[in-house]
């Protein structure tokens, strides 16, 4: 990627000088300082009253619709009530107020606690005993799959990035992690012979493998009550072609009843699903405490045996392998049908969320580009398997059945048809900064007549989608006009200030209000401070950890996040290199802050470009002082994918000083 200066600010001289004092003592960390004094740029301005107004709002959610003890007067699963905080800890990791951290810690908390199978109690009806050893148990297995279970884990994996050293959950990451690689002997999840997950649903008592009538149905049919229409694109999973035609009421008959029930745990529980891939964020997330190479290599022998399946299937991962990691083993060697996969009524979906997720833990773990393949060559698949209408609109397969590649989303009586989707093409590419994936972008941009890439669309969720990518894609291939930055911010605020409105005018009393039983809003979104101030898409919503090409210290509060008044804009992506922009808003106070090469210490700065000179550098870090007003653009030359990742803060040299291990 290129970048094109954002407004005159580019175009004024930056001086800076090497300073020998630090606030965190660090050896050899080379000090910048700014010097320039320009006018604050707008993008400066507004992503400094989107982080102040966040950080009001956080505090008036948690006061209007949570309990003091931190309890959420909304009930439902678990990984729904964890998801209500899902990125605060990555806000506060940015430089989100200190106070949004204890507030979504204290959130996290309460819900395990209350959840927890040994001491809820029936207070509501959507309440159920859902957490075992602080983690998904089997009274409620539907949350187990990574679907469910990515959403709720992102909020718990933003703790290790906010803050490494709490100490229980360094332990809860390890004891989540044992009840994969096989530690933990209540938990027998994984066949370390087959490579094989021995369910797609896990949890902390181990496999879900014993279903009853309505557990079956709601994956056969949808619904989760008996009864209804549906066909085969309507389902989340499928027995075919085992059972090819399902009655709508097989569950009548006994005999037919059992029958059912039989197959649904033979073909669909008994097997394992690439969705599960889901899983290496755990581990991974694991070894970014520890540093323990078992957790490594677990990541890798997994994802390396997926990407085996997918060779051995011509090139296409299989939706679901048996027992002894036989593709299609339950299923007369079909490869398509299983949970969440080809066949169900959301088809590439949900399992391309574990596809992205494995391919970055992979690489983010051994540095080899290689592992992209695992998600690239699957893009590719459903490009080559779809259509161009007679306006040259491009549309990817989205599923695969009875009948071969199908193109409509959700069913087929009134789906919808999927241009290619640019979330995990923004992924890619972030990842790969190759010229091979910048082309395929660009070759699907030239087939999407229907879409204005140039247009900052933030309207409502963007979960899965990737809206706000086309324009951050535009913005650094030259193409998008040079207020992108300006207008994502706006784009993000504007949205945060409809949703503080909204629960500032919320009269209900607490009785209506559980009563009522709908999700409060959550006013914190990181998706364009993650694409401005990181230069990085945000990260993959179901369990994905956080992607960064740069992150940020406060060195004089020793806590991450940028500090009080600094604004920071990566203005520019290269495979080698990062522009960086930090102003400082304070007209009275010097802000002094760290730049860390990517979201783990990953990257490696090599050198320090500015004002026509260049400062070489070799280290994960630099120190950057920013007088009262100052404004700074360094040019940070960059090895990619290059250092042991670590959650480990960059005064913590190397190991994370954990209290209580």
């Amino acid at each position: 990627m290129s970048g094109i200066p954002s407004d005159s600010f580019h175009s004024r001289v930056v001086l800076v000088q090497v300073v020998v004092e630090a606030k965190v003592p660090m050896q050899d960390i080379v000090s910048i300082r700014a010097t320039q004094l320009p006018a604050p740029p707008a993008w400066a301005l507004l992503q400094r009253k989107l982080i102040r107004t966040m950080s009001e709002a956080a505090e008036l959610k948690v006061r209007k619709y949570s309990e003091r003890g931190g309890v959420t007067y909304y009930a439902d699963d678990v990984d729904d009530i964890y998801e209500m905080i899902y990125n605060w800890g990555d806000f506060y990791a940015i430089g989100g107020d200190e106070k949004v951290l204890d507030l979504a810690l204290g959130h996290w908390n309460a819900a395990t606690r209350f959840g927890d199978d040994s001491i809820v109690s029936r207070v509501h009806p959507r309440f159920t005993a859902q957490v075992h050893k602080e983690y998904y148990g089997l009274v409620h297995p539907g949350d187990a799959e990574w679907h469910h279970k990515g959403e709720g884990n992102m909020a718990f994996y933003g703790f290790g990035l906010a803050d490494p050293t709490i100490s229980e959950n360094v332990r809860r990451a390890k004891r989540f992690a044992s009840f994969y690689n096989g530690e933990d002997p209540e938990a027998p999840n994984y066949d370390a012979e087959y490579k094989v997950l021995r369910s797609p649903f896990q949890t902390g008592q181990g496999p879900w493998l014993k279903a009853n009538a309505q557990q079956a149905h709601q994956y056969l049919y949808g619904p989760p009550v008996l009864g209804g229409q549906t066909r085969y694109y309507g389902v989340r999973a499928s027995l075919y072609p085992i059972v090819k035609d399902l009655e709508v009421d097989w569950w009548k008959d006994d005999e037919r009843r059992d029958e059912i029930i039989d197959q649904f745990e033979k073909v669909v529980l008994n097997s394992d699903s690439p969705n599960s891939l889901g899983a290496t964020a755990l581990m991974t997330n694991a070894y970014l405490y520890t540093g323990d190479e078992k957790y490594k290599r677990w990541v890798l022998e997994y994802t390396d045996a997926w990407l085996d399946r997918m060779r051995a299937n011509g090139g296409i991962i299989p939706d679901n392998v048996g027992p002894t990691g036989i593709i299609g083993e339950n299923r007369d060697g079909q490869w398509w049908g299983g949970i969440y996969g080809w066949n169900s009524y959301c088809g590439f979906n949900i399992m391309f969320h574990s596809l992205t997720i494995a391919a970055e833990c992979a690489l983010l773990l051994t540095g080899d580009f290689g592992y992209l393949e695992l998600l690239r060559s699957q893009i590719k698949l459903l490009i080559e398997h779809g259509k161009t209408r007679e306006d040259g609109q491009l549309l990817m397969a989205v599923r695969h059945g009875p009948d071969g590649w199908g193109h409509l989303m959700w069913h087929p009586d009134t789906g919808l048809e999927q241009p290619v989707r640019m979330n995990e093409l923004a992924h890619l590419y972030h990842a790969s900064m190759s010229e091979e994936d910048r082309t395929l972008i660009k070759k699907v941009r030239d087939l999407d007549p229907e879409r204005d890439w140039n247009i900052v669309d933030n309207e409502g969720s963007d979960f899965y989608s990737g809206k706000l990518e086309y324009s951050r894609f535009q913005y650094y291939d030259g193409q998008k006009p040079t207020k992108w930055a300006e207008e994502t911010l706006s784009a993000e605020l504007e949205g945060v200030l409809k949703t503080y409105n909204e629960m500032l005018h919320d009269d209900r009393n607490v009785a209506t209000i559980i009563e009522e039983n709908r999700v409060a809003p959550n006013p914190i979104r990181t998706k364009a401070l993650t694409h401005v101030a990181l230069g990085a898409p945000q990260s993959v919503y179901h369990g994905g950890l956080s992607r960064a090409t740069v992150r940020y210290f406060d060195d004089d509060l020793a806590r991450p996040g940028l500090p009080k008044d600094v604004a920071a804009f990566v203005d520019m992506l290269a495979p080698d290199a990062a522009g960086i922009q930090l102003v400082n808003l304070s007209t009275t106070e010097t802000r002094n802050l760290i730049v860390q090469a990517g979201a783990f210490g990953e990257h490696q700065f090599s050198e320090l470009r500015y004002d026509e000179k260049v400062l070489p550098i070799s280290s994960k870090y630099f120190r950057v002082s920013l007088p009262p007003s100052a404004s700074i653009r360094v040019e940070a030359g960059m090895s990619r994918f290059v250092n042991d990742p670590k959650y480990a803060f960059p005064w913590h040299g190397g190991k994370i000083p954990v209290p209580f291990q």
